[in-house]
């Protein structure tokens, strides 16, 4: 039972489990908090559904990981959570654009409200890459490195035109499923008249642009650990 529980723990250390669900505690801390202090429910209460939906693509990449330790042989278990993964990753950095819910409001400071954005933003940010991390060791241990950082530049595109399409033209992950055919045609027609749709584009860019330095700090973060505790490891005085 002690060995399960252990292997447990290892598991979840590996997929920054704990800091996301430290981080998402804080943020409806304090979202609860708003509610005592002002008395309304209704504002900023999309946080708490943006913020459930930007935990479903990190569950189903830890999903797909847990897949691949039980049965390492069978890589077509992970087909169906990759896809669940890739429809609904928008929905992690999609919480950043809550803030144009963001203006002053009686009982409660501005900056109060500032908080309570960043820290569902910065959740959400941080699911979104601890689970491209996830799928992009997976996809890197079936097909290489190479191919994995072309899924990750490839997510990351898909990531920021998926958070345009939510923001402005309100499609969502579930639309996927109930209207395939008028998101694909949307975005078909975006693609083929550049010059007509230039925020398109340019929000994309920008925003697939952050999204790709966001990912990036967070692997060196990793990788600096990492090395840290390498070296730990094989520093003679450790050994005494």
């Amino acid at each position: 039972m002690l060995n399960i529980i252990s292997r447990l723990h290892r598991f979840l250390v590996s997929q920054s489990f704990y800091p996301l669900l430290l981080s998402t505690a804080l943020a409806m801390a304090l979202f609860i908090a708003r509610v005592v202090v002002s008395g309304n429910r209704i504002v900023y209460a999309n946080l708490v559904w943006n913020l459930f939906l930007a935990w479903i693509p990190y569950l189903f990449s830890m999903l797909a990981a847990a897949l691949r330790r039980l049965f390492p042989g069978r890589w077509w278990l992970l087909i169906i959570p990759a896809i669940i993964w890739l429809a609904f990753f928008p929905n992690a950095p999609y919480i950043m654009t809550d803030f144009f819910h963001l203006m002053p409001r009686p009982t409660i400071p501005l900056w109060y409200d500032i908080l309570l954005l960043v820290s569902f933003s910065w959740t959400g940010l941080f699911l979104a890459v601890a689970s491209l991390r996830t799928m992009q060791v997976l996809v890197n241990a079936y097909l290489g490195n190479v191919i994995g950082w072309l899924f990750v530049a490839l997510a990351l595109g898909l990531g920021g035109m998926g958070i345009y399409l939510g923001r402005f033209e309100r499609w969502n992950s579930w639309d996927l499923i109930s209207h395939p055919h008028s998101i694909v045609l949307d975005i078909v027609t975006r693609l083929t008249d550049p010059l007509e749709n230039l925020r398109f584009f340019i929000f994309t860019l920008l925003f697939s642009s952050l999204l790709w330095v966001c990912y990036l700090m967070f692997i060196s973060a990793r990788n600096a650990a990492a090395a840290d505790e390498w070296l730990d490891r094989t520093n003679p005085r450790n050994r005494i």
